[in-house]
Formats: structure tokens, C-alpha cells, sequence
């Protein structure tokens, strides 16, 4: 494929791979010119969402990263720098931290997948969604910040942190989650759930863009 693109493109155009799971080395093994190949990985809805992760390979040009990263801050999207390669990049490392937990929850009869859901939806997610980890940390330290935060709670979170599950070797969970989903969306229509949360996103996005102390 990247024989194909490169042959239709010009030697310094830039070649950005929207893969969630293949690195940058993998993907300009063999390129005539792996030095423009960089990583522009979106989220969905990608028209929506602004996140772009950005990031090279081991031959790619540093300004060939900085080149892509200026595009899409120009398009409107909010591109961040992948400094160091690694396997699912950062935000879906993030996610899959979340989806492991919550899975190992549902399997120990801690609470439901709808619980869940509810959870984070109504409680952390709202704060996410405005400011990211560490930041709310910070606020959560009151005049301290984060260094007392993380030094008031630092030891109870290791020990929370030796609990947590590890994700199933096997598929057995996924029926289990599955019946939680279809149990959770008894009372909705899930296409019009979609729309509504498209649409809720886009008014997030403009009210963000609309305060100026707001990262």
C-alpha cells in the first residue's frame, strides 16, 4: 500500500497512518522515502473528536512530525506529540487501563456493566472531559495541588493499584458483557443515543473553545 501511495505522491509530500495498532517502523519498512511516514491516528467520530496522536518511526524526520502537527492544528483538530513509540500509542493505552478494570469488576460480581457505565459517565468522566488526569489531580489537591494529592493518597492508591485485574486470557467475558450492553440499551434506541451524543459533543467542543482558561 505504501508502494502504491508513494508512487501517486510527491517526494516530500507527508504519508500519515490513521492505525491505532501498526508503528510507524513497521509501516515505512521498505519506503522510498520513510523519512515523510508519520503517524496521524483520530478518534471516533473522527469529524467530531479533535485528538490527533502524532508521531514518527525510526526513519522518519523530525520535520516531517512537525509538518503534520502544524496541518492539523490548522484543520481545527488537536494533534499531541508521540515522542517514543509504543504499542496502541497513548489514548487507546489509556482506554484499554479503563476497559480492563471495568471488565475485571463485571467478572468479580463487583457491580453491573450498566453501574459502570453510570460511573463513569455521571462521575470522573464529566471532569475528563473538561481536564485531563493530571490536572484534575491538581485540583484535587486543594492548595497543595498534586504533590500533596499524590502525597496524601500515593500509598492507598498503590494498594488499590495491587487489586486491580488483570484483562481475561480467554473470551469467556464477552457474552457476559455483551448481555450487560443489550440489558443497559433495553430503553433506548442506540442509533438515536449516538446522534444525541454527537450532537452534545459538538456543543462541549463549542463551549470549551468559548473559555479561554480551559487547556
Amino acid at each position: 500500500m505504501i508502494a502504491d501511495i508513494e508512487s501517486a505522491a510527491k517526494a516530500d509530500a507527508i504519508i500519515a497512518s490513521s492505525s491505532s495498532g501498526l508503528s510507524v517502523s513497521e509501516i515505512q519498512t521498505g519506503a522510498r522515502h520513510p523519512a515523510r511516514i508519520v503517524l496521524g491516528h483520530p478518534f471516533n467520530p473522527s469529524h467530531i473528536i479533535p485528538l490527533v496522536e502524532v508521531g514518527g518511526g525510526r526513519l522518519t524526520a523530525p520535520e516531517s512530525v512537525a509538518k503534520a502537527i502544524a496541518f492539523y492544528a490548522a484543520t481545527g483538530k488537536k494533534p499531541i506529540r508521540i515522542d517514543k513509540e509504543v504499542k496502541g500509542h497513548i489514548a487507546n493505552r489509556l482506554q484499554v487501563a479503563l476497559w480492563q478494570e471495568a471488565i475485571c469488576l463485571v467478572q468479580r460480581g463487583i457491580a453491573s456493566v450498566e453501574a459502570i457505565d453510570t460511573a463513569i459517565a455521571y462521575g470522573p468522566g464529566l471532569r475528563w472531559a473538561l481536564l485531563g488526569p493530571f490536572l484534575n489531580l491538581h485540583a484535587s489537591g486543594g492548595s497543595g495541588g498534586v504533590r500533596h494529592v499524590l502525597q496524601h493518597l500515593g500509598p492507598a492508591q498503590r494498594e488499590w493499584a495491587k487489586d486491580l485485574g488483570t484483562y481475561p486470557e480467554s473470551d469467556d467475558y464477552i457474552e457476559t458483557i455483551a448481555k450487560g450492553v443489550d440489558a443497559e440499551l433495553v430503553p433506548y434506541e442506540f442509533a438515536e443515543v449516538l446522534r444525541q451524543r454527537d450532537e452534545l459533543l459538538i456543543q462541549l467542543l463549542e463551549a470549551k473553545r468559548s473559555l479561554s482558561q480551559i487547556p
